[in-house]
C-alpha cells in the first residue's frame, strides 16, 4: 500500500471520527417544551469538529485527485465515499423520531446528499444552514450559557449572539398605592380660576356675639307684645385659587415607536406622581406660592391628643383616640366620614387585641373586609405622617374642584428637541381645595402615652 493511500486511510479515520463525536455532540442536545437547549461548551466543540471535518475533506479530496491524474487504483480501499455510505446507512437504521438531532438532520439534509457518496467530488455546492432547518422542524432555538451575553454584544451579531433568538420579558414595574385620599372626597368640576364663597363663623347678638339667642317668647304681657329676641349670623368671604401640578420627562421619539410598552410606562408612571402629589397638598400644603392649602395646615381644625385617655380605668388605644376626636366633630353638627391615617399606625390599630388576645371589635379584620374604624372608612397612606391621624366630615367640611383632570400631553416643541428627535411627555392637573368648615375635621397625635 503506497504510502499516499496510508494517508487517506488515515484521513478516512480521522474524519469517522468526527463525524462520530459531531453525532454523539448533536444527540446530547435538549429538548425542553419544543426548543432545542444547546450550552456555549457543546456549540463551541460541535464548530470546532465541524472546521476540522471540512479540511479533512478537503485534504481527501486533493490526494483522490493527485489519484487519479497518476492513474492509481479507481476506488481506493476504504475511501471517503464509503465512510458517507456507511454513515448514512447507520442514520437510516437508527429508530424513526418524531424530533432529530442536528447530526440527523445534516446527514439528510440536500446539501449532504449533493455529495451523491463521493461521486460528485467533497465539497458541497452550498453550506447547510443550522438556522433554517431548525425552524422547518417547528424548533424555537434558545441558547443555555453561564454568562450571559450582554444585550449590546447579541444585538451587534456577536458569536454568541447569532446562535439562538432573544426572549424579551416584561418590565418589571414599582408597585403604585391604590388608597387615595382623593376618595374621601365628593369631586366638583368648575371651569372658575379662583372659588369663592363665605364660611359660617357662628352665631351672634348684641349681647353675646357666641350665643345663639333663640328663647321662648310669651305673644304678650296685658297690652303689651313681647319682643323676640335677636340673633345674628357671621360670615367670612374666602376664596382659594386653581392651581397646577405637572412633571414632565423627556424620550427619544424612535425609542417610543419601537417600544410602546415603554411609552405605556411613562405616562402611567408621571399620572401616578401627580396623584402622589395631590395626596400630599390635599393633607399638608402650605398654601404659598403655587401650593394648596391642605386641611391639616388650615387654622381652625380640632386637634385631640391620644394622652387625654391616659386617665381612664382602662387606657385608650389607638381606636379609643379616634373615636374620642369623631366625637368632637359630631358636637360640631358635622358627621364624620372617614379617617386617613399612616400604614403603620393603621397595623397598630388593626392588631390591638385585649387582654385575653382577642382582637377589638372596633376594628374590621375579616379577611378581605373592607378598611373601617367606629364604621368609617379608613385611607392608609404614607402621605400622612406615622403618629398623625386625621379624622372629620370630608364631604362637607370640605371640597375639591377639578379644573382639569390630569391629563398627558405630547410635544417636540422645547429647546432643541425638533433636531434631535427628542419629545416631551407632560402630566398635568389644575384643582382647587376649599376648607369651608375647618371645625369638621379633627387632627389626633398618637403622642406616645396609652401603649
Amino acid at each position: 500500500m503506497s504510502q499516499d493511500n496510508k494517508r487517506v486511510e488515515e484521513l478516512q479515520t480521522a474524519l469517522r471520527t468526527k463525524m462520530a463525536d459531531n453525532k454523539a455532540i448533536a444527540d446530547s442536545f435538549k429538548i425542553e417544551e419544543g426548543t432545542v437547549v444547546v450550552s456555549a461548551e457543546q456549540k463551541s466543540a460541535f464548530d470546532k469538529n465541524m472546521v476540522d471535518i471540512k479540511e479533512i475533506k478537503s485534504l481527501i479530496s486533493g490526494l483522490s485527485a493527485m489519484e487519479e491524474v497518476d492513474q492509481w487504483a479507481s476506488q481506493p480501499q476504504g475511501s471517503v465515499a464509503g465512510a458517507y455510505a456507511s454513515a448514512a446507512a447507520g442514520v437510516q437504521q437508527l429508530t424513526s423520531r418524531e424530533i432529530k438531532t442536528i447530526g440527523e438532520m445534516f446527514l439528510d439534509s440536500p446539501e449532504f446528499k449533493s455529495l451523491g457518496n463521493g461521486r460528485n467530488g467533497y465539497n458541497m455546492s452550498s453550506p447547510w444552514q443550522v438556522a433554517t432547518s431548525l425552524t422547518q422542524h417547528n424548533y424555537g432555538v434558545k441558547d443555555v450559557f453561564s454568562a450571559m451575553p450582554t444585550v449590546g454584544a447579541i444585538a451587534r451579531g456577536s458569536g454568541l449572539g447569532d446562535f439562538g433568538s432573544i426572549q424579551r420579558d416584561p418590565m418589571v414595574t414599582p408597585p403604585m398605592r391604590t388608597k387615595r385620599v382623593r376618595d374621601l372626597f365628593p369631586v366638583r368640576t368648575t371651569t372658575a380660576s379662583v372659588i369663592e364663597y363665605f364660611r359660617q363663623v357662628g352665631f351672634t347678638s348684641v349681647t353675646s356675639p357666641t350665643t345663639n339667642n333663640a328663647a321662648s317668647v310669651a305673644e304678650r304681657s296685658n297690652n303689651t307684645f313681647a319682643a323676640k329676641p335677636q340673633s345674628g349670623f357671621s360670615f367670612v368671604g374666602e376664596q382659594v385659587a386653581v392651581k397646577t401640578l405637572a412633571h414632565w420627562e423627556a424620550a427619544h421619539r424612535n425609542v417610543l415607536a419601537d417600544e410602546p410598552q415603554l411609552r405605556s410606562i411613562i405616562d402611567n408612571e408621571l399620572m401616578y406622581g401627580l396623584r402622589l402629589l395631590e395626596d400630599q397638598q390635599i393633607l399638608n400644603g402650605d398654601g404659598a406660592g403655587e401650593n394648596l392649602k391642605g386641611i391639616l395646615q388650615t387654622s381652625g381644625i380640632q386637634t385631640y391628643l391620644w394622652s387625654s385617655g391616659a386617665s381612664a380605668p382602662v387606657k385608650d388605644t389607638r381606636a379609643d383616640a379616634i373615636r374620642r376626636a369623631a366625637t368632637l366633630a359630631y358636637l360640631a353638627y358635622y358627621e364624620p366620614s372617614g379617617v386617613v391615617v399612616h400604614p403603620s399606625d393603621w397595623e397598630n390599630l388593626e392588631l390591638a387585641k385585649d387582654t385575653q388576645g382577642q382582637y377589638l371589635i372596633a376594628l374590621s379584620v375579616a379577611m378581605g373586609g373592607e378598611p373601617k374604624v367606629w364604621r368609617m372608612p379608613v385611607v392608609d397612606t404614607p402621605a400622612i405622617a406615622q403618629g398623625t391621624c386625621l379624622t372629620g366630615a370630608f364631604g362637607t367640611g370640605a371640597q375639591l374642584y377639578d379644573r382639569e383632570q390630569a391629563n398627558i400631553r405630547i410635544s417636540e416643541q422645547h429647546s432643541d428637541f425638533f433636531i434631535r428627535n427628542a419629545i416631551v411627555i407632560l402630566a398635568e392637573q389644575r384643582l382647587a381645595l376649599a376648607v369651608k368648615r375647618p371645625e369638621a375635621f379633627v387632627k389626633v397625635t398618637f403622642d406616645n402615652a396609652p401603649a
